[in-house]
């Protein structure tokens, strides 16, 4: 698996201090993601933004690309979608370190942003590494096997959960599920539901997440 391509949106000041990293929903690219650099940039000049495109290409979508596949949409029962995501998460975070490595940055000073399927992605690597990144805003998202968080991580992070209450792709009960299992094992975790809003990203909930980074992001 490889990143063929990222969006960049590069620090307004031209003194990189932070990153902030976009993973994509199912079906869209790096570019889906990426001009929400320039609202939040405003408030973190010192801060570097990239968007990659997901490892795999998406049937049925040429131009837009998954992070793991989605079994039951296409019936293909050879696909063992637990492998898929391991994989997935295990190049994601091998990419991750390069750029923060490239960037001279630190985890600390890098946060993850999700949408849809990436949320799922960052949530899981999350949950799930070594490193201590400054947080983790998902939007319109879940957590996958939340179950099998069943004891206190060694390593934990602020995390945001923003979901609209009339999303139709991602129901809201998938907020409060992981909300529950993330508070269980230590990350402090916190939640904004934009009312209203379906499957997106409504301007409260930007809201939410640029006052979520200026608490936690050190800029």
């Amino acid at each position: 698996m490889k990143i063929t391509k990222v969006e960049k949106f590069l620090a307004k000041s031209g003194n990189c201090k932070s990153l902030v990293i976009f993973l994509h929903g199912y079906g869209a690219n790096g570019a889906d993601l990426i001009s929400l650099s320039e609202p939040i940039s405003n408030h973190f000049p010192n801060t570097v933004f990239l968007s990659p495109n997901a490892f795999q290409p998406c049937p049925g979508n040429p131009m837009g690309f998954q992070w793991f596949p989605i079994e039951w949409l296409y019936g293909d029962k050879s696909i063992d979608v637990e492998v898929e995501i391991e994989e997935s998460v295990t190049h994601l975070r091998n990419w991750i370190n390069s750029q923060v490595t490239n960037y001279g940055v630190s985890p600390g000073n890098t946060l993850i942003v999700g949408f849809s399927q990436g949320t799922m992605m960052a949530l899981h690597l999350a949950t799930r590494g070594m490193e201590a990144f400054a947080g983790v805003v998902g939007f319109s998202g879940k957590l996958l096997k939340p179950k099998e968080l069943s004891k206190k991580s060694k390593v934990t992070m602020p995390i945001l959960l923003v979901h609209g209450t009339d999303d139709e792709v991602v129901p809201l009960e998938n907020l409060n599920e992981a909300s529950d299992a993330l508070l269980s094992v230590g990350y402090r975790t916190f939640v904004h539901v934009s009312k209203g809003v379906g499957h997106g990203i409504g301007p409260d909930g930007l809201s939410a997440a640029i006052k979520f980074m200026k608490r936690f992001l050190k800029d």
